[in-house]
């Protein structure tokens, strides 16, 4: 057997594919290109899922990738068992040759075999292949094994496997068909039961599947019947990460040359050295390694840590790792300088990686010692919770936690007839939400006697984890109608011209249904042979205008926008005026001031883009735009907010370029690899790029792969005016801003401030803009000492309405209650009067209720400390929240509640003696 790299064994496949003559094809990015059905790209196919549905067609008809993949989420998630397997990870690199429509199975068949046995050179003896065993009316896979016999593989070495393991789909609906797989023997020291020698498939630890072929030969429609496809396809997948380990002799993927130099320097960053793989610490270093690839892929490919979705996924990634260093003693941060190794060992086959470094570092930093605090946080939410179920006052620690920002919703209050319990609910709270350790949750209910219920934190992870999955669950794609897969690209003219004459009406589609006519009044789409409108792409939105009868003399219909359903067909979203059919001659008419309005914007966004980086630095890549008819928007990487003197330089550095009247070239049909890495044209994130580009060119200020509308020189923009800017989510920033005559208006709207602001000049020193701040910094402090008037009054009025009623006090059994109605008081000054009234009580129970100014109500219990064992404010709390319509807890010695009837306000506080009774022996 030859023994390999992971970079040899890469480039080796890849190039023993070009000479079967298919073209290789960069991997698309982890985040999937407008496919909801996934949360990350998780196989080689998926950035070919149109081509395989006849969406999409491409100039070859052969390809070969190396695919970068996480399976970290959704449907396919491997997470919990990284580190704790051989073979599980999280970020890995699928090796695929696809046909489409070209070669199949006994081509397929050949292929693998001969890189396999004759260029990888592993031994026969040590391979098995399995087919499909046949099921649910599709036959026995014959045809395959036949094939795997003529290249030499015996008989006895082929299996029949069932529809779970040898029926492949792209999901309930779409292309799917058999396939076959290819395992390795990786010997009898890899058994589950090493002292046995278990036959194969038998031995799961032992035998590894390496390679699949997918043979996808038929199309699974919404009933579930099968139908042949007319051009059967090939999809096939070889795991790198095992292929190495296999051609290394490793029995686990984390001894391979690919894994080595990450857990090496894991071990050095946690003062930790691997071992033998038993070792109780060499599972955090491999968790250590995978999780920091991983994170670095997805966040140089624009994720980012957030509570929602990908972002979501990734900080769960992140913090199993920090958490995992922090189990090997390591407390600071450490997790950023993993980054540069997994750039070391990945920029030769991902360069990319290498300019993104940097960025990445500091995000996954951020995030470090955001976890930290989140540690902080949820050990003193802990802390709370145990406190109130200790002791006879046992309390709702709801409101603890809606202090820390946990959303409580579906979280109980506590059962006061159980011993002293942390829920299920609330473990888990603090797992998900904080990044707890199971066991440092476990140890902290030991220690304080307090029981932990397991069962119901169980409970609580498994709903989570079948929420995510449902979140995400996959399934074919769709496009608007089936009327669109059928139909020619449309031949888009509004590159060089507004108007395109003669333009044929191909289909009408309403309601998603294919029609032959369509009436006056009705809204329709409608697909022509060619155009001039550009249809919604890249962030900016589409065009408006009319469809003009052939003769140019009336007005057909007005279209409102225009979208690509099917990569290549434009459908027009039109409001028709007079009869349309199929069959029909228009003229396509665009907008020319939406037009002109819309590209002014876009081009600024590119000049935008540029002036960004020069000011903020090229770690500033592009997250998101839209470019319409009145504004741009332009999402970034970035980490702080941007101060005003930076905007203003940029604002400057661009504007400088509009003066410059500098043309804008676009150069069409180029390359990607021309258009990357020598024209070094920046690549839009979430766009996605075909073999042949069309690069955008503004001097040499701007380069960018872009297919939209521009100007054709800088000067045709105006003016450059930035609105502001603002956070998206963490380290993403926006910058919107206008041109043309939206930049006027904006100036015309200034100029209206500053005139006002002149009249409020306190001498003609003073600028409008510092006369108008000093004028609204004095306003501030004036409303602000009327504030601070206001509420002394309010505090006098009500201490010695209280104060005088304090004698009012009633006694039940034994103890005095006071139950009174004050003013419009927030809940600090109803702290205090409480405090007061205690005091002044020596013994007893204080209840104080507010009507606020927005409606809602304010409730304060308070109990002196000498009968909280007696009573506790959380008990008495809860009846009064209840008859106010919300809830409320704390601790035994003082309870707040809110609540949303201030008419029942009254009924609450005269309820208090009953409440106060019902709780005394």
């Amino acid at each position: 057997m030859r023994y390999m790299s992971g970079s040899e064994i890469r480039e080796t496949f890849l190039k023993f594919f070009e000479s079967k003559g298919h073209r290789r094809v960069h991997s698309s990015s982890l985040v999937p290109h407008n496919d909801p059905t996934l949360l990350f790209t998780n196989a080689g196919m998926n950035q070919f899922k149109d081509v395989f549905l006849g969406l999409e067609h491409r100039d070859y008809n052969r390809a070969t990738t190396s695919q970068k993949c996480v399976r970290a989420g959704g449907k396919h998630n491997d997470l919990e068992n990284v580190g704790f397997t051989r073979r599980h990870l999280t970020f890995f690199e699928m090796l695929g040759n696809f046909s489409f429509g070209d070669y199949f199975k006994r081509e397929a068949i050949a292929y693998a075999w001969e890189l396999v046995t004759k260029v990888f050179e592993i031994p026969e003896d040590k391979l098995y292949v399995t087919i499909f065993e046949g099921a649910e009316g599709v036959p026995r896979d014959d045809e395959a094994e036949q094939f795997w016999i003529e290249v030499g593989v015996p008989k006895e070495r082929i299996f029949a496997m069932g529809m779970k393991d040898n029926f492949w789909s792209m999901g309930d609906t779409g292309p799917c068909g058999p396939c076959s797989e290819i395992f390795y023997d990786t010997g009898q020291g890899a058994s589950e039961t090493p002292d046995k020698d278990l036959p194969f498939p038998d031995d799961e630890e032992r035998y590894v599947e390496i390679w699949n072929l997918v043979f996808m030969q038929f199309e699974r429609d919404t009933t579930g019947t099968l139908t042949l496809l007319p051009k059967p396809s090939i999809d096939t997948g070889m795991g790198l990460d095992r292929t190495a380990a296999a051609l290394q002799g490793k029995l686990s993927i984390f001894e391979s040359d690919i894994f080595t130099p990450l857990i090496k320097r894991a071990g050095e960053l946690t003062s930790t050295t691997y071992q033998d793989g038993n070792s109780p610490t060499d599972p955090s270093l491999r968790i250590i390694a995978d999780h920091a690839r991983c994170a670095t892929f997805l966040i140089s490919d624009g994720v980012l840590p957030a509570n929602e979705g990908r972002g979501y996924v990734l900080r769960k990634i992140l913090r199993r790792g920090i958490r995992h260093g922090r189990l090997l003693g390591q407390e600071k941060p450490f997790m950023h300088e993993m980054v540069s190794a997994v750039r070391d060992e990945m920029q030769a086959a991902y360069p990319e990686i290498a300019e993104s470094a940097p960025r990445v570092a500091k995000v996954v930093e951020a995030e470090e010692r955001q976890f930290t605090r989140a540690i902080e946080a949820g050990s003193r939410v802990l802390q709370s919770a145990i406190q109130g179920e200790i002791g006879s006052g046992r309390v709702d620690i709801r409101p603890a936690l809606q202090a820390e920002g946990v959303d409580t919703q579906g979280v109980r209050g506590f059962d006061y007839h159980h011993p002293p319990t942390i829920s299920g609910q609330v473990a888990f709270h603090l797992y998900e939400t904080y990044g707890l350790p199971f066991d440092f949750i476990q140890d902290a209910c030991h220690d304080a006697g307090v029981e932990l219920d397991i069962p119901g934190f169980e409970q609580a992870r498994a709903a989570e984890q079948a929420r995510a999955r449902a979140s995400w669950k996959g399934g074919s794609q769709k496009s608007a109608s089936p009327v669109f897969r059928e139909l020619p690209k449309t031949d888009f003219e509004g590159y060089r011209q507004l108007i395109v004459q003669g333009a044929e009406v191909l289909a009408i589609i309403k309601d998603g249904v294919g029609v032959q006519q369509a009436s006056p009044c009705e809204e329709v789409e409608v697909v022509l042979d060619q155009t001039s409108f550009y249809a919604d792409s890249g962030g900016q939105v589409g065009d408006i205008g009319w469809l003009y009868s052939d003769d140019h003399n009336s007005i057909v219909a007005e279209v409102s926008g225009a979208t690509k359903p099917v990569q290549g067909v434009f459908a027009h979203k039109i409001l028709v005026r007079q009869p349309i059919r199929i069959g029909d001659k228009v003229d396509t008419v665009v907008d020319a001031d939406y037009r002109n309005a819309t590209r002014r914007n876009h081009t600024g966004t590119h000049l935008l883009h540029a002036g960004l980086r020069e000011v903020l630095g090229n770690h500033v890549k592009q997250a998101g735009s839209l470019v319409d008819d009145h504004r741009l928007r332009f999402d970034f990487s970035h980490f702080a907010a941007i101060a005003d003197e930076e905007l203003q330089d940029i604002e400057d550095i661009i504007n400088k370029q509009v003066l410059a009247n500098t043309s804008v070239v676009t150069l069409e049909d180029v390359p990607i690899d021309v258009a990357v890495n020598e024209y070094h044209a920046m690549a839009l994130f979430g766009e996605k790029y075909g073999d042949k580009v069309r690069v955008v060119k503004i001097g040499d200020f701007s380069t960018e792969l872009c297919g939209g509308t521009h100007t054709t020189a800088t000067g045709e923009i105006g003016t450059i005016k930035l609105l502001g800017e603002g956070s998206v989510s963490s380290g993403v920033r926006r910058v919107e801003a206008v041109t043309g005559f939206g930049a006027l208006k904006e100036f015309r709207r200034d100029y209206a401030v500053a005139q006002l602001a002149n009249q409020l000049a306190p001498s003609a020193d003073s600028s409008p803009a510092e006369a108008l701040r000093a004028k609204i910094a004095t306003n501030e402090e004036e409303l602000k000492k009327l504030r601070r008037e206001l509420d002394e009054a309010r505090m006098k009025s009500a201490a010695s309405a209280v104060n005088s009623a304090a004698d009012q006090a009633v006694e039940v059994k034994g103890v005095k209650v006071l139950a009174q109605k004050v003013g419009a008081l927030d809940r600090a000054q109803l702290r205090v009067l409480v405090d007061n009234l205690r005091n002044k009580l020596g013994s007893g129970v204080v209840v104080l209720g507010s009507a606020q100014e927005d409606g809602k109500v304010a409730i304060i219990v308070g109990v002196t400390k000498d009968l909280t064992a007696r009573l506790q404010a959380g008990k008495i709390i809860g009846p009064l929240a209840k008859i106010v319509g919300g809830s409320g807890g704390g601790r035994p010695d003082m309870a707040e509640a809110g609540g949303k009837d201030a008419h029942q306000l009254d009924a609450a506080l005269a309820s208090v003696p009953e409440v106060v009774a019902s709780l005394l022996p």
